[in-house]
This record gives C-alpha cells, sequence and structure tokens, in this order.
C-alpha cells in the first residue's frame, strides 16, 4: 500500500465514555496542565458511533452517538493537534442497520437483498435443512472452517410477511421476546463483500471517518470478511489479502494508514506478512513480552523481539492494556509453552480471568485483566512497563486505565453477568476519580515520560534504535537530531534510570530514575 506518514507521538485509547462520561469531558481531560503535550493521537472506540451491542463493535450506522459525543468534540481535538485512530468494522453491521431492517421489512423487494449473506443461498446444494429450516452444510464442505462460537453462525431472522431466513453471523447475537411473543433481534450480521452496495458502503464509510480526523483506521474483523465455500473462512488465502486491497485502493484518497487487526500466533507468521504488504502491524506480542521480562527478570525475548522489528523494518502499533483482555495466543512460537502457561498462571492468582478459545476449554487465547493488576498492582513496575513501552520502536497507545493504574473491576464484571468478564478492565472513571487520580506519583511520573515521547526531538522517524539484553538488565537507545536517549533497566528489581544527553555538549537534558 502506499505509505502514509503517521507521528510517533503516544496515542490515548479509551471509549467515549470512559474519561468522565462524554466525550466532551474527555476532551476537557487533554486540556488539563498535567495531561496537555502527553498525547498527539487518540484512538476512540467505536461507541462512538451509533452501535447497540458489544460495546460498540455492533453498529448501526457510522453516525456520531450524540449522547456521549458531538462533531464539536473531534474538532476541538483536531485543534489541538491530535489526530484520530477510529475502528472499521469491516465483517459486519449490526440488525439494527438501516439496511438490515428494510431487507426484514421488504425482503427479496429490498434494495439490500444482497447486503448480507443468507446462509441457505450460500450453502445451497451442501448439506440438509434442519427442523428450523436451517441448511447443515456436509462435513465435507465444513472441516477445516473455523468457528468463532459453538454451533452455526447464523442467526434466523423473522421477516415482515412471517417468513424465517438465516443469516450468517459470525460474532454476538441475542434474542428478546416481548409480553406479546414479539422476537426483538441483535446481532452484527456478515456482509457480502461481493455485493456493489457493501463496496460503495464501506467507501463512503472511509471518507467519513478520514472527515473525522481519522489518521489511522483500524480494520476489524477483516479476515472473517471474505467467505467462499469449503474454506476455511478465516483468513483465507488469497481471498483475505486481495480483500485487503480492495480497502486499500479505496483508504487512498482519504489519506489514511490501515491497521489490520488479527490475533494469529508468532509461529503462524501472519504478521509477517501483513507487515511486508506495507501494512502496519499490530503489536500484540509486546503485552506479554513485557510481564514475561518481569517474572522471568530476564530482557531476552523482548530484546529479540525489538531487534527483529527494527531488522525488518517493520512499523507497529504497541501497547500494554487495551479493551480486550492480553494476548497470549499470540505469544506461541515467541516464548516456549512452558513460559507462557506459567504467566498464565501468575496472571490468574493475580486476579485474572482466562479467555479460551471460542469456547474451547484449555485452548488459551487471553487473559482478561487491568495491566497494573497483571503486574502486581506494583507502582515501579507500572513505570517501568511505560519506559520500555516508549522506548519500543513503534507507536505507543495508552489504555487509559492502565495510565491510571486501574485495579481489576470485579464489581463490573459482576454487574455484567455471563461473558462479562471483559468489563474488569472497562471501569468509566468519574471526574473525581480522574482528579484524586493525578494525584498519584505513578500517574504523575507516567504522564511525564509520555510527554517527553511526544516533544523530545529524538523520537522521531528514522531514529538510530538500539536494544540490548544481558541477564536482567535490558538498555534501549533512540539517537537523531543530535540527541541520544538511553534507558537502561534492571528488570530484577524494577530499578531504571533514563537519560537523554546533547551528543553536542555531552550536557544531559533530561533524566529520570527509579
Amino acid at each position: 500500500m502506499t505509505a502514509v506518514k503517521i507521528n510517533l507521538g503516544p496515542m490515548l485509547n479509551a471509549y467515549p465514555d470512559s474519561l468522565g462520561g462524554t466525550l466532551s469531558d474527555a476532551v476537557a481531560f487533554l486540556q488539563e496542565k498535567e495531561v496537555k503535550g502527553a498525547f498527539s493521537s487518540f484512538y476512540i472506540l467505536p461507541s462512538l458511533f451509533n452501535t447497540d451491542l458489544d460495546r460498540g463493535f455492533s453498529v448501526i450506522d457510522y453516525g456520531i452517538n450524540g449522547v456521549i459525543a458531538k462533531e464539536e468534540d473531534l474538532e476541538a481535538l483536531q485543534s489541538m493537534g491530535i489526530d484520530l485512530k477510529l475502528d472499521f468494522i469491516l465483517n459486519h453491521l449490526s440488525v439494527q442497520s438501516p439496511q438490515f431492517q428494510d431487507l426484514v421489512e421488504k425482503g427479496d423487494a429490498s434494495a439490500y437483498k444482497d447486503f448480507f449473506i443468507d446462509w441457505n443461498k450460500f450453502w445451497e446444494g451442501c448439506g440438509d435443512l434442519d427442523e428450523e429450516g436451517v441448511l447443515v452444510p456436509r462435513q465435507e464442505y465444513i472441516k477445516d472452517m473455523f468457528f468463532r462460537k459453538p454451533g452455526l453462525p447464523v442467526l434466523v431472522v423473522e421477516f415482515a410477511d412471517g417468513t424465517k431466513r438465516p443469516y450468517w453471523n459470525t460474532f454476538y447475537q441475542q434474542v428478546d421476546v416481548d409480553e406479546n411473543g414479539k422476537k426483538h433481534y441483535l446481532g452484527q450480521m456478515d456482509l457480502n463483500i461481493k455485493s456493489p452496495l457493501v463496496l460503495d458502503f464501506y467507501q463512503q464509510t472511509l471518507k467519513a471517518l478520514a472527515g473525522y480526523g481519522a489518521k489511522i483506521v483500524r480494520l476489524d474483523a477483516f479476515a472473517y470478511a471474505p467467505k467462499e465455500v469449503g474454506a476455511k473462512n478465516f483468513l483465507n488465502d488469497p481471498g483475505t489479502w486481495d480483500f485487503l486491497q480492495q480497502i486499500t485502493d479505496m483508504a487512498q484518497p482519504y489519506g489514511v494508514a490501515l491497521l489490520p487487526e488479527i490475533h494469529a500466533s508468532y509461529e503462524e507468521g501472519t504478521y509477517k506478512i501483513i507487515a511486508q504488504k506495507g501494512y502496519m502491524v499490530y503489536d500484540f506480542f509486546l503485552p506479554g513480552l513485557v510481564l514475561d521480562a518481569f517474572e522471568q527478570k530476564s530482557g531476552e525475548k523482548l530484546a529479540a523481539w525489538a531487534n527483529e522489528i527494527l531488522q525488518s523494518g517493520m512499523k507497529t502499533v504497541n501497547m500494554l492494556g487495551c479493551h480486550d483482555g492480553i494476548p497470549v495466543l499470540d505469544l506461541k512460537g515467541l516464548l516456549p509453552e512452558e513460559r507462557i502457561q506459567s504467566l498464565i498462571d501468575t496472571l490468574v492468582k493475580r486476579g485474572g480471568f482466562v479467555k479460551d478459545l471460542h469456547g474451547a476449554k484449555n485452548v488459551y487465547y487471553q487473559v482478561n485483566a487491568t495491566y497494573y493488576s497483571a503486574l502486581g498492582e506494583d507502582d515501579r513496575r507500572m513505570l517501568l512497563a511505560r519506559a520500555l513501552q516508549l522506548f519500543m520502536p513503534g507507536k505507543p497507545q495508552v489504555w487509559y486505565l492502565d495510565l491510571f493504574a486501574g485495579k481489576n473491576d470485579y464489581a463490573a464484571m459482576e454487574r455484567a453477568g455471563a461473558g462479562g468478564h471483559k468489563e474488569i478492565n472497562r471501569t468509566n472513571l468519574s471526574k473525581e476519580a480522574m482528579a484524586a487520580a493525578l494525584e498519584k506519583p505513578v500517574v504523575q511520573r507516567q504522564l511525564e515520560l509520555l510527554k517527553l515521547r511526544a516533544d523530545c526531538p529524538v523520537f522521531q522517524e528514522g531514529a538510530a534504535i538500539t536494544v540490548k539484553a544481558e541477564g536482567s538488565i535490558l538498555t534501549m537507545a533512540w539517537e537523531k537530531g543530535g540527541q541520544i536517549a538511553a534507558l537502561k533497566a534492571d528488570l530484577a528489581d524494577a530499578s531504571f534510570t533514563l537519560t537523554v544527553v546533547d551528543e553536542a555538549t555531552g550536557k544531559e537534558v533530561y533524566s529520570m530514575k527509579q
């Protein structure tokens, strides 16, 4: 793809209502004297749009959700010099979307009759109908298929004329029945990427996101979108890459960089394919590697990954925590199996919850926990983890709860009920809680480091970066524009020294020690 220049400054990551209750409150937070200048980008999660399920990832339309955000908020961010990263959920739209509602109302007379994937039509001739009228494909056609949840990925929907049809539904669904026996549907309905109307919808959405101020568009669930009879229907090859090129061609006029989002083990090498095709890579390896480095008191694996990024020229967006769990599936092939399991056991002892892969037992995927709790709620480790992230190559993304040293929220999990484990790391903070947290040294010092990363001339594209590990000692350095920024950390006790030195004079222009 054509390269789009992205600033390497820190990027805040939050829901629009995470910091005070509305996006206006988040904008005000970014303007506080303690915070101003720490972030040059903001990844706002998709409840920014009109959505109805999965905390924003079931989009009704890409208009702004007026309850918690206004377009003036986005304009305010642009005026502050803060660009955006926004989600584009390629695989699906909500049942409540205008397109699906038109289909339910008009049936085959709808202009959107081919906008979504009629399950029975897709698999016609490949199986037999069950008692609910759902075509069950013969094993030969689905033996290699990747299932995101138990059972067939369908939602049977009743149309206005009383007929029922199953539609492809890879992710979440919810069916409620009112007192009159009428069914009400929620669900993320898969899009038919072979429909010209879907392709036009993609084009218009990319235009809208760029108009909001997006410089990075995260392509959520892109690997599920291309589908073929008999294929795995997750990361189909070459279908996935052909599809990604289509989206790239659409995005080019709007000057946005695309960040394909996918969880896959290191040993599969999917991240390499994405990088070789010129896309940014979401560094899902870093969170686990930093945790492992502390537990093993060794920076060897972390340094090896940093040097692989540098040697390959890979462009990354990295993180510690995020709205999902701490990735562990991704570490397969990067860490020995026994070390991954040991890390999982440690995180569980610290209050985390293991999310297994698509409901399968003993096939780990993520651990749901705040990063601060995963670190043992240790301020020294939290500050060093942030310093390590900021010295890694790539663009650092900062989950808001990590910044505030947020602890596991078990009450939120209980309120969410079954399947609500992700809420452990999604606490919405009140203005009072934020003000109190800004008094904490671990928060203040993180902000100090973030401002350094945002302002210091050495942290720029083209810097010479070196990373070395020897026992528990890890050293990282950036050199550019007559300055050297160096971090020397001891993973055994979380002590570190960070300095920025003017090369010409040898004068130290910044230092932090722990």
